[in-house]
């Protein structure tokens, strides 16, 4: 694997405004005035056009000779104070720069004899992409920690072999390519389909919509934006769902109680009537929804959904006061997705933990056509689990792989260990969900390893690589999951074999290709320590053979927002 230098941009600005102080009494007595003409032609028209509460007021004498009105100096700002428009809309809340995301570190290389099993939640959030998409739509580049892989690959559908039955929730489907940034290395694919059950057969639904309304939200991209989302949604549910309203601004409240879909217009007008106002109450809203979905649970799905920018400043704002307490309510069998909405003050990190902790999803929606996707095309996934606790563990043979690095999924690594622990939260996968999880290999005997051998290397790892060349397997995937009310686990294997290992990039199908460029275009954005050379014009070259069908345009999208990337300013101009 070829290493790259990282980059990084910063930027501060310093305004320094010199003090000064006029001292009235100090003034020297202003000289005799004289009189002027009259003014005439269009300089009397001017006068003459004065509105009354701009003209000029009779001048007097003050001390020490100084002209002041008819009122004291104390009052000029407001006489002369121009008359508010009506037409003139209030400043919008704007905040630039406070985007607060987790940081990470790149996952690193691993040597395969001595660390041969990797082990990760699944992650089928998308929120990064969305994020990338909508800072880039602004000319800026998205900041490296904002950017996780995963969710970039994660965010596209793929054509991948699903389970015929609700039997098996899902499968597992490998395959093995040549890596498109290094002609010396390999690239594995583990990709699955969620079960999609037919649209009859969809579990009744109850939703608590928890809407921050607080002043930080009234900007065109969060709070308007957010009751079109959230209008939606009603037309992906069942007329029998039912549907509630806690908002949350200094305090939090029931702006509707539950109220079955096909009392559409009752919904409608709750949302019509929301407004931005105060502080963030967040905690306190979140308790609130929990208590009412709890209140009205149902045979079927129990969420609340969470729209915020995450910005919490009232009461409960403490991240892991806020992580264990969503836990806690999952086990009582209602979970949490979150929305997230804007910039300037969007609070990431909050999101992603309380959606993790919550068995639920994070999305952002900076469109409407984000939020169809969201909340209309994808539903079933975003609201229906099909099964939760999704883990994944991969052991590579060391007699055919010498060095593996998983790409992503940085926040979601687990210990060895909590694979066979049931005790321990992974992620979730929802109905029709498709997941990819990406490996950069090193064959054998391969050039591009970057860890020397051991000088003392033990017999037995010697022999273990002797006896593994014989199997002709390349890893063996693992896949532990839960079914949604259950509490043990089941196991899925399957082997990678020479057999899923295409001879080509070219040979490759069109989803492997496409996944591939999309990774490699989200490690360019994050330094590209890994990827060498490999350019944005190469991923866009990549991806531009790969886009197949492309039902809903999103593939031709993601070339346009790479193009832009190729432009894109380091650090976001200050606004004014």
């Amino acid at each position: 694997m070829t290493e790259g230098p990282a980059s990084k941009a910063t930027a501060n600005r310093e305004a320094d405004a010199p003090a000064a102080q006029d001292s009235v009494a100090a003034a020297p007595p202003a000289p005799a005035m004289r009189a002027l003409p009259a003014p005439s032609g269009e300089r009397a028209r001017i006068a003459g056009g004065l509105a009354p509460d701009m003209q000029p007021a009779p001048l007097a004498r003050g001390p020490q000779g100084v002209l002041v009105g008819s009122a004291d100096l104390s009052n000029l700002g407001a006489r002369y104070a121009a008359s508010p428009r009506a037409d003139v809309p209030a400043p919008q809340y704007r905040d630039q720069g406070r985007d607060r995301f987790e940081a990470f570190d790149l996952n690193p290389v691993k040597v395969v004899k001595e660390d041969p099993v990797s082990t990760f939640s699944i992650d089928v959030d998308t929120a990064s992409y969305a994020y990338m998409r909508a800072r880039l739509n602004q000319g800026v580049l998205p900041a490296p920690d904002s950017v996780r892989v995963e969710e970039l690959v994660n965010y596209f559908p793929y054509d991948y072999a699903g389970p015929d039955s609700a039997a098996t929730p899902f499968k597992a489907n490998v395959s093995v390519m040549p890596t498109p940034w290094n002609a010396e290395t390999k690239l594995m694919r583990i990709g699955i389909k969620g079960y999609a059950p037919p649209a009859g057969e969809q579990p009744r639904a109850n939703l608590v919509f928890l809407i921050d309304t607080s002043g930080s939200m009234q900007a065109p991209n969060k709070l308007p934006l957010l009751r079109n989302a959230f209008k939606l949604l009603l037309t992906s549910l069942d007329p029998e769902d039912t549907v509630s309203i806690v908002t949350y601004a200094g305090s939090a409240g029931t702006a509707l109680e539950p109220t079955k879909v096909s009392d559409s217009a009752k919904i409608l007008a709750a949302l019509d009537k929301l407004s931005a106002r105060g502080f963030t109450a967040g905690g306190e809203g979140i308790r609130q929804a929990y208590a009412l979905a709890e209140a009205n649970k149902v045979e079927g799905v129990n969420r609340v959904i969470l729209a915020t920018d995450g910005d919490f400043n009232v009461g409960i704002s403490d991240t892991e006061t806020l992580k264990d307490f969503v836990a806690r309510e999952r086990e009582k069998g209602v979970s949490l997705s979150v929305l997230g909405f804007g910039a300037g003050n969007y609070n990431d990190a909050l999101m992603q933990a309380l959606a993790q902790n919550g068995n639920g999803n994070a999305s952002y929606i900076d469109t409407l056509n984000e939020a169809r996707k969201v909340l209309v095309d994808d539903a079933g996934g975003t609201l229906q689990t099909i099964a939760k606790d999704v883990k994944i563990q991969v052991e590579f043979n060391p007699a055919a792989v010498s060095e593996y690095r998983l790409i992503g999924y940085e926040t979601r690594v687990l210990n060895r260990e909590d694979f066979n622990n049931d005790k321990v939260d992974a992620g979730e996968i929802g109905a029709g969900h498709t997941v990819t999880a990406l490996y950069e290999i090193v064959p054998a005997g391969s050039g591009a390893r970057l860890v020397d051998d051991l000088r003392y290397e033990s017999g037995d790892s010697a022999t273990a690589r002797k006896d593994g060349a014989a199997t002709g397997e390349l890893a063996f995937v693992k896949i532990r999951y839960k079914e949604p009310g259950g509490d043990k686990s089941t196991l899925v294997t399957t082997p990678v074999t020479r057999a899923d290992e295409t001879a080509s990039v070219q040979a490759a199908d069109a989803d492997a290709r496409f996944a591939a460029a999309v990774a490699g275009f989200g490690q360019v954005l994050k330094g590209g320590r890994y990827t060498g050379g490999w350019s944005i014009d190469d991923a866009i070259a990549l991806a531009e053979g790969a886009r197949g069908a492309d039902r809903y345009g999103y593939r031709s999208e993601f070339l346009n927002l790479a193009r832009l990337a190729k432009t894109a300013a380091a650090l976001e101009p200050l606004k004014r």
